[in-house]
């Protein structure tokens, strides 16, 4: 019979393991990690567990070198087992009796005494982490000089956003949510409150949405019903922030899954949209749209304080890769453009090739943004583009890395 708390400790060294020596995303581990995790309380665990080892993993693992004699191989399991051990006791507050009785019981048949005896030390020292995370060496290297100011956004976990259907009621919700805004249409609540619990979830009054990932929409104001087109659209928020503004929306998509999940969230808020199935690279329209929202894919470097696993994961050759893509789907999406019609760019991402480089190939007159088409605190770029990171509005919580561009046709 299994130790209380183990199973929790068995899936997150299995979504270290997965991020770590596979090069798998939290979200993609989670399935098969967290089969078999019956409990709501204990899956949470794991994926707090895991999301916190890696958030602090270049900390953690000095920690683990200051004690042992030997250097510990980066994958070797004692290495892994203690990474989630010293996670629990310094970032979750575990005891460390609880920690060591969940710990050591996934080295079975292998060094139980090492990780114990090193456990056990830092416990003595006491142990502690600095009050920011480190960043690793090659994701400072490319983020340069803003790597320290993102770092602090990393410390502690993001807050909840919510993205208003209606943005006139933005008091009224923020009132009876008990939560901020930092412009209309938005609430920010404290974590730890199942978001389909909260009030107004089942009317669809809302939806979940990171402040950041709010403002590509928003720069294409009232639809007037006029015609736009959201490229790569899921996860959706933004298909939804363009009809709530009464855009008529054609929203394509490559994943059969993620539309059958947008076309529920549409239902729910009482929104309508065209959702299409289609490889945005071999997909054509039948006419010119007056505005298009390419939300490119990229390597979410943006999303690190809710992803930690893109510090580990994204190196040079996804980077490169990803630049491609986004290239050749945002030179299709400019064609695409009525005269007279405007055309956003986006991408989660804190990476220059992702942002600022694809901006300079477009061949579209820059229409720059304002200081009045962003939240008190945000600033638009001396070239009117967006540029935002985890260290903006850190006073309240902060918000993801994004690049945004605008254009006129």
């Amino acid at each position: 019979m299994d130790v209380p708390g183990l199973p929790a400790r068995k899936a997150a060294l299995k979504l270290l393991d997965a991020v770590l020596r596979r090069g798998e995303t939290l979200d993609q581990a989670a399935q098969p990690a967290l089969q078999g995790v019956r409990s709501d309380a204990d899956r949470a665990l794991a994926r707090a567990l895991a999301g916190e080892a890696l958030r602090w993993l270049v900390d953690l693992d000095a920690l683990i070198d200051s004690a042992t004699r030997q250097t510990l191989p980066d994958d070797a399991k004692p290495r892994m087992v203690l990474r989630l051990m010293l996670a629990g006791w310094l970032r979750l507050e575990t005891p460390p009796h609880a920690v060591i009785a969940t710990g050591l019981p996934l080295l079975v048949g292998g060094p139980r005494r090492l990780a114990h005896g090193v456990f056990s030390a830092l416990v003595k020292g006491p142990a502690s982490l600095p009050a920011v995370p480190t960043l690793p060496a090659a994701v400072v290297e490319r983020w340069g000089e803003r790597a320290a100011a993102i770092a602090v956004g990393l410390a502690v976990p993001p807050p909840l956003d919510l993205t208003l259907r209606d943005p006139a009621a933005t008091a009224e919700w923020t009132a009876r949510l008990g939560g901020i805004s930092l412009m209309p249409g938005h609430v920010r609540l404290e974590r730890g409150t199942a978001v389909e619990r909260l009030e107004g979830f089942r009317d669809g009054a809302w939806w979940v949405q990171d402040l950041a990932a709010s403002l590509p929409a928003r720069l294409l104001g009232a639809g007037a019903g006029r015609r736009v087109l959201d490229l790569c659209a899921a996860p959706g928020g933004k298909t939804m922030q363009l009809a709530a503004a009464g855009w008529q929306v054609t929203a394509v998509d490559a994943g059969a899954k993620r539309l059958q999940r947008m076309q529920e969230n549409l239902t729910r808020t009482g929104l309508t949209a065209q959702l299409v199935q289609a490889d945005a690279l071999l997909w054509e329209p039948d006419e010119l749209f007056d505005a298009v929202l390419l939300d490119a894919p990229c390597t979410a470097t943006g999303t690190c304080r809710r992803h930690p696993d893109v510090l580990h994961r994204i190196g040079a050759r996804q980077i490169a890769e990803m630049a491609e893509l986004q290239a050749a789907l945002l030179r299709r999406a400019a064609q695409w453009v009525k005269p007279g019609g405007r055309l956003v760019y986006a991408t989660c991402s804190l990476e220059r090739e992702e942002g600022e480089d694809q901006a300079e190939r477009v061949q579209l007159a820059p229409d720059p943004v304002r200081s009045k088409d962003l939240p008190a605190g945000i600033e638009p770029t001396s070239r009117g583009t967006i540029r935002t990171d985890p260290a903006i509005l850190s006073d309240f919580g902060g918000m993801d890395g994004f690049f945004v561009a605008r254009w006129s046709a």
